[in-house]
């Protein structure tokens, strides 16, 4: 995630990779040609297992469609869900960086310009239930920088996310905060300036209460929300501001978020207020003061 709320998220293998120098650009034009000499095998929906060969590792990035799937075709634009492995690829070691068959969670992931080139164009080129090798390399590379091999099984797509909470009006307040939900789509407006004590334990009072399931600890979820600080009503973050709502696994994001969201029914508006501890804690976080306690309303979208 790119909001503060994810100071403590846990960052998806593929952006980890990709993070690496240069290697984010793809290397220029990548070629869909098998010409790396990378080999693998293993059935599609399993952990694969990949073979190097000798020498000096790829310069160039390139893709290969290892399966091609049998199932929708992927299109720019699409968020998949994906089962990735990710290797280093610097003709020693070759040291497997991890994979989502050994977290049982897949990533998720928006074919979009936020990707690398060679995955852009790799994704394009399979279907659900495909699997796509891609080598991300760059010449420009110091050789410091490592060549990275990914390994990707569509598994299909993320269920669809509401725009907005949906339900029932509880009637249920949060003493010292204010929260107006004007209806439809448009954000509530939350209000913290309050000469209000700050709770000492996690507070969370449902506003809308949804249809949907409830949310478990390990999911993925989309929600959109608006963060303050208690008692000054500094907003630091919103995903309402920014027009797209946050997308993460829910096991990656602040302990209070963890807590307060699990349980909480698909579709819900939830005010929650997080004491320091599950928070930031006695840390200066980008603008939010050590030791605040923090304000959030969440409109819980999906869960996956």
């Amino acid at each position: 995630m790119r909001r503060r709320l994810a100071v403590l998220a846990a960052v998806p293998l593929i952006f980890t990779a990709a993070a690496c120098g240069s290697a984010a650009s793809g290397g220029g034009t990548p070629s869909a040609a098998a010409s790396s000499g990378v080999k693998v095998a293993g059935a599609i929906n399993a952990k694969p297992t990949v073979t190097f060969p000798s020498g000096t590792p790829a310069k160039k990035s390139s893709f290969e469609v290892i399966s091609e799937g049998t199932g929708p075709a992927v299109k720019s634009g699409d968020k998949l869900m994906v089962n990735l492995t990710v290797y280093d690829w610097d003709g020693k070691s070759n040291a497997f960086q991890g994979s989502s068959y050994d977290t049982k969670k897949p990533e998720t992931i928006a074919v979009d310009q936020t990707l690398p080139k060679v995955l852009q164009d790799g994704f394009v080129k399979v279907k659900h239930g495909g699997r796509l090798m891609a080598v991300m390399a760059d010449e420009n590379n110091p050789p410091s920088q490592v060549t990275k091999v990914f390994v990707m099984d569509v598994v299909g797509s993320p269920p669809a996310a509401l725009k907005a909470a949906a339900g029932e009006e509880t009637g249920e307040t949060l003493k010292g905060v204010k929260v107006v939900s004007p209806g439809g789509d448009k954000a509530p407006t939350l209000t913290t300036k309050t000469g209000e004590k700050a709770p000492k334990e996690l507070v969370v009072k449902t506003l809308i209460k949804g249809a949907g399931k409830p949310v478990e600890a390990n999911q993925t979820l989309d929600v959109h929300y608006t963060g303050k600080i208690w008692g000054t009503d500094k907003q630091f973050d919103s995903s309402w501001a920014s027009g797209q709502p946050a997308n993460f696994p829910l096991s990656g994001v602040i302990q209070g978020w963890q807590k307060g969201l699990t349980g909480v029914p698909v579709g819900s508006r939830v005010v929650m207020s997080i004491p320091p501890a599950m928070g930031y804690g006695a840390q200066e976080q980008n603008g939010i003061p050590a030791n605040s306690t923090l304000v959030f309303v969440v409109d819980v979208l999906s869960a996956y």
